[in-house]
């Protein structure tokens, strides 16, 4: 196990309806580079993973209620996708606040596929390059970032990717790019 986070905890924000991959293979990386993965969601007790977004999949347990955390209470943030999570997310102004806190504090931030609609919804994008699954795009670009398809894309911290075929360079680039970050 590496420890390049050792000592570091990660704030994975989702909802019921994420992408079940998109979290687990991000928590899975945050966790075997030493740091400790939280999910944070707008829900107590469980939450309901998918697959394909369509097919439940798993659930999983929440760790924080996103009323309760705070950017200060973490060093990097995560952002699954599947359509529905972000979306849900994206209605809860407390979710799209702490999305925006973690950029006013510039932390470094992670999003995969769907995820890139908080960051829309957070108004953090203007300026950046960045890319998300293809239906996202044109949002990207109506809220002032410039979209590029490729695998994973960096950009001052921020660190995004278009869907689950991209996750082993998106875990890998995350881990980097989070380890990198002033703490």
């Amino acid at each position: 196990m590496s420890e390049q986070l050792r000592g570091r905890t990660v704030a994975i924000l989702a909802t019921d309806g994420v992408e079940q991959v998109e979290l687990t293979e991000p928590m899975a990386a945050v966790e075997r580079a030493g740091g400790v993965a939280k999910l944070v969601s707008i829900k107590d007790g469980e939450i309901q993973g998918m697959n394909a977004d369509v097919n439940a999949a798993d659930t999983f347990a929440v760790d924080v209620a996103v009323d309760d955390a705070t950017v200060d209470d973490f060093d990097a943030l995560i952002l699954p996708g599947g359509t529905t999570n972000p979306d849900k997310l994206r209605q809860n102004d407390r979710a799209v606040s702490l999305v925006h806190d973690f950029f006013e504090a510039g932390k470094p931030v992670a999003a995969i596929c769907h995820g890139p609609w908080l960051l829309v919804e957070a108004d953090v994008v203007r300026g950046r390059t960045l890319t998300s699954y293809p239906s996202v795009r044109t949002d990207i670009r109506n809220a002032g970032g410039t979209v590029v398809d490729k695998e994973v894309v960096i950009d001052g911290g921020l660190v995004t990717s278009r869907n689950p075929d991209d996750l082993p360079a998106f875990c890998e680039a995350l881990v980097r790019e989070f380890a990198e970050a002033r703490t």
